[in-house]
This record gives structure tokens, C-alpha cells and sequence, in this order.
């Protein structure tokens, strides 16, 4: 089978990448994956057995333009059979105008949570307001163009799965539910930076963006500290937000309890050193952090995103809270530190719950496969 990816991810180009890896399983278990992608300018084309790189460099304004232009090319050289975009927003139109007049079949990829009513909310009044892109609105509607075209679509999710059916119904096909690949190895702990005033570390994972919500953590972080000061965070990773939320840390008075590392590669082993792992995302498509934390044997607070309800049940396996409820935050986290039988039982109940879920998933790569050649049979 031949198939187009229309990525959105840059990292394929890094041939030490996750993401570089996951192609090369891909690849073998379709036959021949030629993947095009936006990507800086120092990209380059390449070809790896039956894996064909292709870089776009184009502004912003014009790159579905750009996509759409070269994955038509490749459609025509190479007869492609099956081109899949890694999104139902700009990938997603890039391909469907791609494919437009030859036989080739549409599959589109779903990885966001996009019909939560929190991808265009910036909060509420429980919440500070954070600046949700204007251009999500945008991407519902290219969603509403794209998917009712598609021959096939792939979730990450049950809970994108029953959204996308309950907004579209029989006018799409029907969604499958293919997860995120997750790493089962379990790295070494590494420990945490110096700083012995923090008895009781909490650490977030993850891109410093607005879906993020990591302000909701810095206000409950402000409540919890009044009455239990050896309490600290580390923020670990980096995005356009960083600047604003060490400058709201300042704000509230608890720059000294929260700790920027930036991007780290040993995130999964920094978890193991921290008291609990804290999510506040407004949405997630899938999670694979929660997972991550799970199989670190990490305590979890995390907001009712992606698959909890559907891998790890609240108050079971993870505490869950709402999106946007600082005060709900702060009081799982104390919830936490007043209850060490809890805080001894959540994590062994999750990590059973990521071990099985992930047991359950068998072979993506071929999972893949498999859906690909439903979309082009008409399955």
C-alpha cells in the first residue's frame, strides 16, 4: 500500500526523534509512507528504505497552500493510494483539496479534543483567563468541511470518538479508536533541583501553552501554600506561555515555590522524585503525560481530560477535578498530603490501569495499517 502522511510535526526530520521512530515502525507495517510536513528551514529531504521525508518551507499565511501543492505531486508520482492528515484543521484541508479529481482516499487523523466547549473558552470565574488562539474557532469550522468529505477517520480517544459521532453523525464514517504509542520502559528516578524548603514537590509535564491551563495550578498552588508552606512545583517544559506565567508567579506572591526547568529530556524519571503530578489541561485528545505519570508510580491530580473515565476512573486510580477550578485543584493537592494511604494506593491502581490498557492495544503500527486499508477498501 502507498500512502501520504500531511504531518504536523517538525521532529520527523530529527532522526533521533520518538516521532522519527514511530514513522519507521509505520512505514514497515504499510509498505511504502511518504510523509510531507511543515518544517524550519534546515530540514532536509529523506529517504530511509521505503520511508520518503519531504520537507515545506513556507509562512504561515500560505502553507496549506504549500502542503496541498506538494502532496499533490506526490499523489501523481507516486499513485498514491491513501493520504492521511494528521489533523482535521489545516492538514486536514490541505489534504482534502490534494486528493480533489484523482482516486485517491481521504483518512484523517483526530488527536484534539476539538469539540470540548473549552478548545474556544479562555475560562470562567473560578478561573484567572487565559488567551485561547482565536483561530481554534476557525479550525471547528475547516473540521466541519473536512471530516464529512473523509473515506476514513482515526480517534485517539473514546471520548473524540462519541464527540465527533454525537456532532456529525451518519455523516461521516465511522471514527476508530487507534491511542498514542506510550514508551513502557520505566526510567531511573532523577532527582529533583535543590531546594529543601519543598517537603512535598509537585511537578507538571508539558507544553507552556494556553490548553494547558497551567495557570489554574499557579492559583491553586497560592491557595494551598497559606497553610502548608514546605509545598513546591516544578514546571517542566517550555512555549509561548513561560514569560507570562513566571510573571504571574511573581504576581501572586509564590515565585519562590515554583521552579521553571524548561524542556527536559529525563522528565519521566524527574516524576518518580515528586509527590504528585499535576494536569490542568482544558483538553487533551488522548494524554500519553497521564500515562507516563501512571507508570512512574507517580500520585495523580489531573482535570476530567482525554481517557480518564476511560483508562484511570476518578477517585479510584487518579483525583479529577473540573477544568478551570483552581479551588478543586487545591484541594485534591491537600487532599494528598493529609492522606498517605491514598497517596500510597492511587498510584498502584494506576499503574495497573496503564499496564492493562496498554496490554490491550496490541500492535499500533499494524492497527494503523489495518485502518489505512479499511479507508481504501471502503470499509
Amino acid at each position: 500500500m502507498k500512502v501520504l502522511f500531511v504531518s504536523n510535526d517538525p521532529t520527523i526530520f530529527d532522526a533521533d526523534s520518538a516521532a522519527r521512530a514511530r514513522m519507521r515502525a509505520y512505514a514497515a507495517a504499510i509498505g511504502e509512507l511518504h510523509i510531507v510536513s511543515a518544517a524550519g528551514l534546515g530540514a532536509r529531504e529523506a529517504h530511509e528504505g521505503n520511508l520518503h521525508l519531504y520537507p515545506v518551507h513556507s509562512w504561515k499565511l500560505f502553507r496549506v497552500r504549500a502542503l496541498e501543492k506538494r502532496a499533490r505531486t506526490l499523489i501523481l508520482e507516486h499513485e498514491i493510494e491513501v493520504v492521511s492528515a494528521q489533523d482535521p484543521f489545516e492538514q486536514g484541508l490541505a489534504a482534502l483539496r490534494a486528493t480533489r479529481g484523482t482516486n485517491t482516499k481521504l483518512h484523517i487523523q483526530v488527536h484534539t479534543d476539538f469539540l470540548s466547549p473549552w478548545f474556544v473558552r479562555s475560562g470562567n470565574w473560578r478561573s484567572p483567563s487565559v488567551r485561547m488562539p482565536l483561530l481554534n474557532r476557525y479550525r471547528r469550522e475547516l473540521a466541519d468541511q473536512v471530516l464529512p468529505a473523509a473515506d476514513g477517520i482515526r480517534t485517539v480517544s473514546e471520548r473524540v470518538k462519541t464527540s465527533l459521532i454525537g456532532r456529525y453523525g451518519n455523516r461521516i464514517a465511522e471514527p476508530s479508536v487507534i491511542p498514542v504509542a506510550v514508551d513502557l520502559t520505566v526510567p531511573e528516578p532523577v532527582r529533583l533541583s535543590m531546594h529543601p524548603a519543598f517537603t512535598f514537590a509537585l511537578i507538571t509535564v508539558g507544553r507552556l501553552e494556553p490548553e494547558k491551563r497551567i495557570e489554574d495550578i499557579l492559583a491553586a498552588l497560592k491557595l494551598v501554600v497559606l497553610h502548608y508552606p514546605m509545598v513546591g512545583l516544578f514546571v517542566v517544559g517550555e512555549g509561548s506561555e513561560r514569560r507570562r506565567l513566571e510573571r504571574m508567579a511573581r504576581s501572586l506572591g509564590i515565585e519562590d515555590k515554583v521552579v521553571f526547568l524548561g524542556d527536559r529530556p529525563d522528565a519521566r524519571g524527574l516524576m518518580k522524585n515528586a509527590q504528585a503530578f499535576v494536569q490542568a489541561s482544558a483538553y487533551e485528545g488522548y494524554s500519553r503525560t497521564l500515562v507516563e505519570a501512571a507508570l512512574a508510580k507517580v500520585p495523580i491530580i489531573t482535570t476530567d481530560v482525554g481517557i480518564v473515565g476511560e483508562v484511570f476512573k476518578g477517585y479510584e486510580d487518579v483525583l479529577s477535578v473540573p477544568v478551570a477550578d483552581p479551588t478543586a485543584l487545591s484541594l485534591a493537592i491537600v487532599g494528598f498530603i493529609e492522606d498517605n494511604a491514598v497517596r500510597q494506593e492511587f498510584p498502584r491502581r494506576a499503574e495497573a490501569a496503564a499496564r492493562a490498557h496498554l496490554a490491550a492495544q496490541g500492535n499500533l503500527a499494524e492497527r494503523m495499517k489495518d485502518d489505512l486499508m479499511h479507508t481504501l477498501r471502503g470499509v
